[in-house]
């Protein structure tokens, strides 16, 4: 019977809204019950429900009057808008086009977020949403507790559904009921706008250098495609301080630039600051575009500010190209440093690169040939003889490599290579200038893998790796400046050569052997061990003992990895002789639950004058976030140095977070000093109302009223 009457009604409301809505679309009526009277009112009850341009209305009474061409509502009713946005009243009075009319005792919810109370709902011109008398918030009200953490009341609110803003009058703005500040005017995003002028959340900042201050970010908006972040940063008698965020999309790129300028007393009566610039484009041919740009006026102020904590900047510009079988990359490179220990003088400040590859396969003998060639040139500032050492390289290298794979599972490969070196020194005068030099390359190498099922479903992997490897550098002796640091691990077990760069190559026959072993349980978990080692016909003497591959036999590689069901990661990768000796040892864990994001590290390191190392390394790294319960998370980070028996930096920290206001409280402290650095301390405090263009991260930090 139901059916029967949505049906009828449906069609009544069809003819009988067909002259009102005709300009603007078709409306729906459905209603449990439906008549029209002498004159020609409609009168629809229960369960009423209107599908009308984008809008959706439901009531327990709707009466058309189609002289008026309005509608009569009695509620409890809710239109729910084109935008999202959510309308209840107990009475109103609306055209049939939803676009104007009054509604009593009203609210209005914005993004599912924003509530607006008010006396009347006054509908403008299908575009404003007036309403008098007006308390609004963003917190969940409880019967037991009316009173929100914060509202603010006003006299008027005007919401322009067009340009997505709120404007108050004489609004009043209280926490949990008590009255905090008053403005004759407010206007504030609606919780849908995402981009708007005006102020964001405000950062109060204590640092025992800078002192206490204030940030009060303003966001300006540049058309559609680019914005201007200007934050003022005030500390009375320290500092004063504007920040700047400039961002700009183009069609085939972007660009974002950040920086300050300081006038403080650390530095008294001199303009600190910094700039930092990134920007990456498509170019035509499938070429990409990047460049980075990074500048300070002093060495301490980025730390000072907490801006940046590196310590040696880079700007660079490059171009790009990466297909299936070729790479094409020139990038030059601007380097400044800014530790104590080190001179700009000294250093490599400019850095040329370009490099070309190409793979090609080979018809007749099989694999897959390489061709490539590099341009590599640097320049110091200084002139100094040797000290301030300039060259020029230029590389062009063959190689061919191909693999067969047997029916039993055994795979050979072999593998050669040649590298054409040419040098260009100045300003050394114990180097003899220009050299070139020929160094070959010759491999083979044979695996083996094995797998086999176990009991419950899970699987295991065992794969023993042995390669041998040949090559000969001539006679010629080239000033060491790319390959001075060395690491050994997994990643470059079964390399030609493990020096980083081309200035050394490794020499001599070498074995490299490796076994490495996995098992995949099917409960979800996995445990992963790689051995490895490298054994010489003679020991050339080309490492140092620091690095773990000095010797005609190098240290033990041992890597080992386990990860659980519940997303535990343990991986641990130790350098060690026969004697179990450490040269280096790594252990990290990582842990991610619903309520835990955990993270821990420690690294010993044998010290190493070679690679600038000339103390022990130990070190421990703690980085910790907790979901204490649906509202608070506490955060905690360490970095100790046990060489020097104190911490280098810690930090806690303790966020609330609920539907309508998030409070950020953080604690820091850097140990560590230089002569351009000194130990400080920082206090931060971030206070944002949600609501307003700020949403809440996840749906699970909202309150319930039933606890």
């Amino acid at each position: 019977m139901r059916a029967m009457m949505r049906i009828l009604a449906l069609w009544m409301g069809l003819i009988t809204m067909a002259g009102a809505a005709s300009a603007q679309g078709v409306a729906s009526l459905i209603a449990d019950r439906v008549a029209i009277e002498a004159d020609g009112t409609l009168v629809a009850e229960g369960k009423v429900e209107i599908l009308f341009d984008g809008y959706r209305m439901l009531a327990e009474r709707v009466v058309y009057d189609r002289t008026a061409d309005q509608l009569n509502i009695t509620g409890p009713m809710r239109i729910v808008t084109q935008s999202g946005s959510v309308i209840t009243a107990e009475t109103a009075q609306i055209n049939a086009d939803l676009s104007e009319g009054l509604l009593r005792s009203a609210r209005l919810v914005l993004d599912q977020q924003l509530q607006l109370a008010a006396a009347e709902i006054l509908r403008v011109d299908g575009r404003y949403t007036v309403l008098d008398k007006t308390v609004a918030s963003s917190c969940t009200i409880c019967r037991g507790n009316p009173v929100p953490l914060w509202q603010i009341r006003a006299s008027r609110v005007v919401h322009d559904t067009l340009e997505q803003q709120l404007f108050f009058d004489h609004p009043r703005f209280e926490i949990a009921g008590v009255p905090v500040f008053y403005l004759p005017r407010l206007r504030l995003p609606d919780p849908t706008l995402k981009r708007a002028n005006g102020f964001l959340t405000p950062e109060v900042r204590i640092n025992d250098q800078v002192g206490v201050g204030l940030k009060l970010p303003y966001f300006l908006t540049l058309g559609r495609h680019a914005d201007l972040t200007l934050t003022p940063y005030l500390a009375h008698d320290f500092t004063r301080t504007l920040e700047l965020r400039l961002r700009k999309a183009f069609r085939h790129g972007d660009v974002e630039f950040n920086g300050a300028l300081s006038r403080d007393d650390v530095l008294p009566g001199e303009t600190r600051q910094y700039l930092f610039g990134e920007g990456q484009f498509d170019l035509p041919r499938d070429f990409k575009l990047r460049f980075n740009i990074e500048a300070v006026s002093d060495p301490a102020y980025l730390l000072e500010y907490d801006y940046s904590d590196a310590d040696r900047l880079d700007s660079f510009v490059e171009i790009s190209r990466t297909k299936r079988n070729s790479q094409i990359n020139a990038s030059v490179t601007h380097y400044y440093t800014l530790r104590s220990s080190e001179s700009n003088a000294d250093i490599p400040s400019l850095v040329t690169a370009a490099s070309w590859e190409h793979q090609y396969d080979m018809p007749g003998i099989g694999g897959v040939a390489t061709l490539g060639a590099e341009l590599f040139a640097f320049e110091r500032t200084s002139d100094i003889d040797i000290t301030g050492r300039d060259q020029a390289r230029l590389s062009l290298n063959a190689g061919w490599r191909r693999d067969w794979l047997f029916g039993n599972g055994l795979q050979l490969a072999a593998q050669s290579e040649l590298a054409l070196d040419y040098y260009s020194i100045s300003d050394d005068s114990g180097t003899a200038s220009p050299i070139t030099r020929l160094t070959p390359f010759v491999a083979t190498e044979l695996r083996w893998p094995w797998a086999r099922g176990t009991q419950g479903g899970g699987y295991q992997v065992l794969e023993p790796v042995v390669q041998l490897v040949w090559s000969d550098m001539d006679n010629a002796t080239v000033p060491n400046e790319d390959s001075t640091s060395v690491s050994f691990d997994e990643g470059n077990l079964f390399s030609l050569s493990r020096f980083a760069g081309s200035d050394v190559y490794e020499e001599g026959l070498r074995a490299n052997l490796g076994l490495s072993w996995t098992h995949y349980a099917p409960q979800g978990w996995s445990t992963g061990v790689t051995v490895g080692r490298i054994v010489r016909d003679k020991d050339l003497g080309q490492f140092s003992n620091g690095s773990g591959l000095s010797g005609g036999s190098s240290d033990w590689l041992l890597a080992t990895q386990i990860a659980t069901a519940d997303n535990l990661k343990f991986t641990n990768r130790a350098i060690f002789d026969d004697q179990f000796t450490f040269t280096r040892n790594e252990l990290r864990m990582d842990w991610v639950r619903d309520r835990l994001d955990l993270s821990s590290s420690y690294i010993w390191q044998q010290a190493d004058v070679t690679d600038n190392r000339p103390n022990d390394t130990s070190e421990w790294d703690f980085d910790m976030a907790y979901r204490l319960d649906d509202n608070w998370t506490g955060k905690a980070d360490w970095r100790y140095d046990f060489v020097s028996g104190r911490a280098a930096e810690a930090g806690v920290g303790l966020e609330y977070q609920n539907e309508c206001v998030t409070v950020d409280l953080s604690l820091s402290r850097r140990f560590t000093s230089s002569t351009s650095v000194n130990p400080s301390t920082d206090f931060g405090l971030t206070i944002s109302l949600n609501g307003f263009g700020n949403r809440v991260a996840s749906s699970s930090y909202r309150r319930s009223c039933i606890r």
